[in-house]
């Protein structure tokens, strides 16, 4: 059963003048259909200026499309009457995880989002120790935000989402602004929440390291999906991640080199693990 679906999305940002007068028009998402698998890890994939920040902004309604439907639950999302619910259902983590967090101690944050949804105190408070729980941040609950981490601030807004019950979390691009410790405690997090809460994640990103456990891949190009498949299928076409200015991880890359010089190893190898038994064997 699909959690999200795109039908012919098409989204055109508008450049006015001091007059109001049209300048142009930029066609940043151009006829997109996506489909999203309740309980699935989606990552969408794209260098700067392809979309995929516009695509995920429609997911929870931010945004509307200027063609097109997005269904979230079922619900469309141009229906202004479905717009609480849908927010409910798709819960959105940004970039800078400052511009999330609001309360002066974590369980006080964290318990913003249900609170404004009317939640019952003695429920509230249930949610917040399981969402912090769940992302391995409990410990800190009466901690202040100043005194984390970029990596634990943005469990925390992951958190703060989760304790609204969502369906789906959208993530667009959590690891931006951190280091790679905190890279690898936010994905960690993320996975957790997939693989364990039954949350369905979509994933925005340009680290490659961090999709190769998502169970499908969609790379974005100026606003189409150019690419789609698997981990292993999608970072089997080198080349054409090359041609769209994307990476792929060291590993893969590195099996890569070593095939066209002659060592008899399978496309699309994802982790070091995999290019050992590879090697060995």
């Amino acid at each position: 059963m699909s959690i999200v679906k795109t039908k012919d999305l098409v989204f055109e940002y508008i450049r006015r003048d001091e007059e109001g007068n049209v300048e142009g028009i930029t066609t940043a998402v151009d006829h997109v259909n996506l489909t999203v698998r309740e309980g699935s890890f989606i990552a969408i994939l794209g260098h700067n200026g392809s979309g995929k920040s516009t695509l995920a902004k429609h997911i929870n309604a931010i945004l509307d499309p200027t063609e097109g439907t997005v269904w979230v639950d079922g619900m469309d999302t141009a229906d202004p009457e479905k717009l609480w619910d849908i927010r409910q259902r798709a819960g959105m983590v940004f970039q800078n995880p400052d511009n999330q967090i609001i309360g002066q101690v974590v369980e006080e944050d964290v318990g913003f989002g249900p609170e404004n949804m009317g939640v019952p105190t003695e429920e509230i408070w249930q949610r917040v120790e399981e969402s912090l729980r769940a992302v391995g941040m409990y410990e800190y609950r009466k901690y202040s935000p100043n005194k984390l981490s970029g990596g634990q601030k943005q469990r925390v807004s992951i958190a703060g989402v989760l304790a609204m019950h969502p369906k789906v979390i959208v993530l667009d691009e959590p690891t931006a602004m951190l280091d790679p410790s905190g890279r690898k405690e936010v994905i960690r997090a993320v996975r957790a929440l997939n693989q364990v809460e039954g949350v369905t994640v979509i994933l925005i990103t340009h680290y490659m390291e961090e999709i190769v456990h998502a169970d499908q891949v969609f790379v974005m190009d100026q606003g189409r999906i150019a690419m789609e498949g698997t981990p292993r299928e999608v970072f089997s076409r080198v080349e054409e991640l090359k041609s769209l200015r994307l990476d792929v991880p060291q590993v893969t890359l590195l099996a890569y080199e070593l095939k066209k010089r002659g060592l008899e190893l399978p496309d699309g190898i994802l982790t070091t693990e995999e290019l050992v038994k590879a090697l060995c064997g």
